[in-house]
């Protein structure tokens, strides 16, 4: 568990979204600890480790180490791991593998060319912001359009569906809303400026339904006003994903800045647990 001491020092050295404790404890539901200088939380068999050392630099060699220690100290049957390098000995072991590239954005130089400037016009003469502290229907079931559309992975659309509460609960978590003049949902961002020194974007989607041009623009514009009015340097844009994503983080002045390597890893006495249990179904019928 943590003491306020130490989760004040977690967010003072964020550099990545998952260091944000509420954000990660309210996703994972699981209690959060700090081991050397990584974070990480722990729920039942599960453990969440973030590979990223709030202060120092990344060693290969201690991550190992640490890793070691979580290891030793949860028992847990299952690690979902997150670090800018994951040792290719672990890969074998990993039931799910992704890698990216995390994108963030300089809030007091955005770069915002001549078709931002459009969009904004445009998107600005149609819509109305809002910063909101709850998600209502309104948001639910744009999610559920945005899902439907997208399809996108079982984790996505269980992070979606934890939003509402999360910004109910969490004091520096904020919705921006963009709406039309009936008062129709257009677009949506989640948000959260609990880290000392950055803007996090955590999720957002537009409507086709109710498609209005720039409403995704306008919204980061929004952003970044709340980033320099929270003393923010620069904006957690998630990651890269897809070439359109990374289009439209680009074409703000967003670059990838550290590399992201996620591991599903999963100990040898689950996976021999999983394998009896198997055998036992398959010679049951």
């Amino acid at each position: 568990m943590l003491t306020p001491e130490q989760e004040t020092y977690i967010l003072t050295y964020a550099h990545v979204p998952e260091h944000i404790v509420g954000l990660m404890t309210s996703l994972s539901g699981g209690e959060p600890f700090l081991i050397d200088d990584y974070f990480c939380c722990c729920r039942n068999d599960w453990v969440i480790f973030i590979g990223y050392p709030l202060q120092q630099e990344f060693v290969f060699d201690q991550f190992k180490v640490v890793l070691e220690k979580v290891k030793k100290k949860f028992r847990a049957g299952r690690i979902s791991l997150i670090a800018p390098v994951i040792p290719r000995r672990l890969g074998a072991r990993c039931r799910e593998k992704d890698s990216d590239f995390y994108y963030t954005l300089d809030a007091c130089h955005p770069a915002i060319g001549s078709a931002i400037k459009r969009n904004l016009r445009k998107a600005g003469r149609r819509l109305t912001l809002e910063r909101a502290v709850h998600m209502g229907d309104a948001q639910h079931q744009l999610m559920l359009e945005f899902i439907a559309r997208v399809s996108p992975p079982l984790r996505v659309r269980e992070l979606f569906f934890k939003m509402p509460h999360y910004v109910a609960s969490a004091r520096h978590a904020f919705v921006l809303n963009a709406w039309d003049s009936n008062q129709t949902l257009a677009a949506f961002y989640v948000v959260d400026l609990a880290a000392r020194n950055f803007a996090n974007y955590i999720i957002g989607c537009y409507s086709k339904k109710n498609y209005v041009l720039g409403a995704s623009d306008l919204l980061l514009s929004e952003l970044i006003k709340m980033s320099v009015e929270y003393g923010k340097g620069y904006i957690h844009l998630g990651l890269g994903v897809n070439s359109g994503i990374r289009r439209f983080k680009e074409k703000w002045g967003a670059r990838p800045t550290l590399s992201y390597e996620m591991c599903e890893l999963v100990q040898k006495k689950t996976l021999i647990l999983e394998v009896v249990r198997a055998i036992r179904k398959f010679g049951s019928r």
